[in-house]
């Protein structure tokens, strides 16, 4: 396995047309959740994937399952619970660009996910193991099972990538910026966009917070600078990266997992770190282009023709 990695993912409603909910009596559904999206994307890019959690044994649960493994992911590790329910939430678009989302996860199956739900050998058999700030904060078993996964990983010299994808609706301010400051400390890579940055050292330049993340021990630092691309800081070379800048952005969620997809597909491959970086802004700006968390991203052959013909159509650079 090349890339584990572990979370909750949940069945995601959209109303077919724009505007509030309470006008809405159509619906289509997806598979959504930040994990399983990056899985998916190391996937479709020819990377060995593997993603772990709890479902409910319900039928969103086994639809979440059969989805995730149909797109190549190995789901071999993912537990259903009997007692819990899968987590669900909406997604309203009120206007061009602006969107609102509601979660139904408040006890959900993955949110009892535990340390004794890891498969120690399996986190040692990948190359990287990648978190996010999410999963810490759905519960306390949580916290501890993304502890546990690090720790694994340490021991086996399995690498920590770590993307803060900061939630502020699931826990108070204080603890997320506790919590996720530790798990920067655990980290090998880190890749926190601008704002979430901000949010754990303060306003600043990319070069000044990058190296608040550096100081704390990650060893490599790349931050999301939205359309402007991203930087990259390691202990002996940091570097901007242009961004490919896109003519309208259809849904913006989902570009950050696209990010990480690209970055790790592009180390994995053998690329330096300034050529990963490129191809993960390339995915993120092609997740934009399309409505749906996982459904712009590209496998490798889409991914070399848009970064080729990046002056043309929807997108300049």
């Amino acid at each position: 396995m090349d890339v584990v990695t572990l979370g909750e993912t949940m069945v995601l409603f959209t109303p077919e047309h724009a505007g509030p909910m309470r006008y809405s009596d159509r619906f289509s559904s997806r598979v959504a959740g930040a994990e399983s999206n990056v899985a998916i994307g190391l996937a479709r890019l020819g990377v060995q994937s593997g993603w772990m959690s709890r479902l409910g044994n319900d039928e969103f649960g086994k639809k979440i399952r059969s989805f995730i493994r149909g797109e190549g992911v190995d789901t071999s590790r993912v537990i259903f619970d009997e007692t819990a329910d899968t987590g669900l939430f909406f997604k309203e678009k009120l206007a061009n660009g602006e969107w609102r989302v509601k979660y139904y996860r408040r006890d959900s199956a993955a949110s009892r996910l535990k340390p004794e739900d890891l498969d120690e050998s399996y986190i040692a058999g990948a190359k990287y193991l990648h978190v996010t700030g999410i999963t810490p904060a759905l519960s306390d078993s949580c916290y501890e099972t993304v502890l546990s996964a690090i720790e694994y990983a340490k021991r086996h010299d399995v690498k920590v990538v770590f993307d803060p994808n900061l939630r502020r609706k699931l826990w108070p301010e204080h603890k997320a910026r506790k919590v996720l400051v530790e798990l920067v400390r655990k980290a090998d890579i880190v890749l926190p966009g601008i704002e979430e940055a901000e949010f754990l050292f303060g306003i600043g330049s990319p070069e000044e917070l990058a190296r608040q993340f550096n100081e704390q021990g990650a060893s490599t630092v790349i931050m999301k600078l939205g359309e402007e691309g991203a930087y990259y800081l390691t202990h002996d070379t940091e570097r901007y990266v242009e961004g490919f800048r896109v003519t309208e952005v259809v849904d913006p969620v989902g570009a950050g997992d696209g990010f990480s997809a690209g970055v790790l597909s592009g180390l994995l491959d053998g690329l330096n770190l300034e050529d990963s970086v490129q191809r993960g802004n390339a995915i993120g700006a092609m997740a934009v282009l399309a409505a749906g968390d996982i459904e712009g991203l590209p496998e490798k052959d889409r991914l070399i023709d848009f970064m080729h013909n990046r002056g043309q159509g929807d997108v300049e650079r």
